[in-house]
């Protein structure tokens, strides 16, 4: 039987969390102290362990410095003074998860049916890490690049927590991937896996689509309707695109996030929710403040654990392991398999894909279509990745076919220059003499 302390100076909430712990199959002891909570740890390790803050001898915090105790046990702190700074600390010590006090039957329940030994998640991640060597895969993401690596450690630290994260990056890097991995290495991957593009949802339906709404709220409401929040109760909700959400739901967001309640729309009953948050932009945080796109009170609630996934032309030297997974996956769904050759495999790796790993995907699809034979060669590669150099003798300039469309020249010299200047856009177009406004349609249009 897995075994509960529960660390609270307060006896009747001690007492009732411990009634509700042995409910759900746990035995339970309780301590009023850190001093009583050391000697109980030293007799018996529990299993999991509920913290709270604030202590007569001292911050709660305090005990999760003390690694010989905590050992393998599961920490779960409580607290009524929740903020980012207590999010960061937790993150830091290892805790689990959160419980907001008063603490619910409802919210104690769901802690409980997800309690794991960090033991436990150590162990997946290192099998991952074995598959990342053997094959140049970490869960559902596919790159053995530095910058990737980096990425893999920083999903490896977070998942096993209930904190905010925040993944930033262009159209087409992998956002969604990186928070289904979050989520399948976390506590909650047996609970739903919801994702949410926020800018593809009409302005007047997205607070109903992600809060639900109560029969004859507005026209058409026809029958009560379940939100977002509601459908991945216990799981992780992936917002994508959260800079497109309109300002005034932004902030019925926030209180999401503070409180863990929300109302239905036509509703003046809060729900509560038990929900993992990840959000996404392709946008730059910092533009997406400075023009109201973000509020920056959710931004900083957001951004408890940031994640900025590099572009593809970043880590080009993963292109091939890409090729060779989209291949793999095109070939078992179309029944049969087939390679690039070294020219073709050439090419896709020179090319600078504007659209990142997405771009690649979707022409390895048509070239795999038009290819006749078990080979992909780069007569079936498009226009723009035949058209760009295999190699530029100077970095400050650029070589192109004859015949190259204006189209992609206008295009190659564009994001070239603003590599070289450092994705500086100001300076990039006073160099290429066009407006600034004209040279961000002109990286809209590229899904920049």
């Amino acid at each position: 039987m897995s075994h509960a302390l529960i660390v609270e100076d307060d006896a009747d909430s001690a007492q009732m969390m411990a009634a509700l712990v042995g409910a759900q199959g746990f035995s339970a002891a309780t301590a009023c102290s850190l001093r009583d909570a050391r000697r109980q740890m030293a007799m018996q390790q529990p299993d999991l362990v509920l913290l709270d803050l604030r202590l007569p001898d001292g911050n709660g915090m305090s005990l999760l410095d003390e690694q010989s105790l905590i050992g393998n046990s599961e920490v779960v702190l409580m607290t009524g003074h929740a903020s980012l700074e207590t999010s960061i600390q937790a993150l830091r010590y290892g805790a689990a998860d959160y419980l907001i006090k008063p603490v619910s039957a409802k919210q104690l329940q769901s802690i409980l049916s997800r309690v794991t030994r960090p033991s436990v998640l150590r162990a997946e991640v290192d099998t991952l890490n074995e598959d990342l060597q053997r094959s140049g895969r970490f869960g559902h993401l596919v790159g053995k690049s530095e910058p990737m690596k980096g990425i893999y450690e920083q999903i490896a630290r977070v998942a096993g927590t209930s904190v905010t994260v925040f993944v930033a990056g262009e159209s087409g890097t992998g956002k969604e991937v990186v928070a289904r991995t979050v989520h399948d290495l976390s506590r909650r991957r047996a609970r739903p896996f919801l994702a949410v593009n926020c800018g593809a949802i009409s302005p007047n339906l997205i607070e109903s689509e992600i809060f639900g709404h109560e029969r004859g709220s507005f026209t058409g409401a026809e029958r009560q309707h379940h939100g977002f929040f509601e459908r991945a109760h216990g799981g992780t909700l992936f917002l994508d695109e959260v800079t497109e959400m309109p300002p005034a739901l932004q902030v019925k967001l926030l209180r999401v996030l503070e409180t863990g309640t929300f109302m239905r729309v036509g509703s003046t009953t809060p729900q509560e929710t038990d929900v993992r948050v990840i959000a996404a932009t392709n946008r730059d945080p910092a533009q997406a403040l400075s023009s109201g796109a973000l509020r920056e009170d959710l931004y900083y609630r957001l951004n408890v654990f940031p994640i900025e996934l590099p572009p593809l032309r970043e880590r080009r030297e993963d292109v091939p392991l890409l090729v060779s997974h989209f291949l793999q996956e095109i070939g078992q769904r179309e029944g049969g398999f087939k390679r690039a050759t070294p020219a073709a495999l050439e090419r896709l790796t020179q090319y600078r894909w504007p659209g990142n790993v997405r771009e690649l995907r979707n022409v390895l699809q048509r070239a795999y279509v038009m290819s006749a034979g078990a080979e992909i060669t780069d007569q079936w590669l498009p226009r723009d990745v035949l058209a760009q150099p295999l190699r530029s003798a100077d970095a400050g300039s650029l070589e192109v076919a004859v015949g190259t469309p204006l189209a992609s020249i206008e295009r190659q010299v564009i994001l070239a220059t603003l590599e070289h200047y450092g994705h500086q856009k100001e300076r990039t177009a006073a160099a290429l003499g066009v407006s600034l406004k004209t040279l961000y349609n002109r990286l809209k249009e590229y899904g920049l």
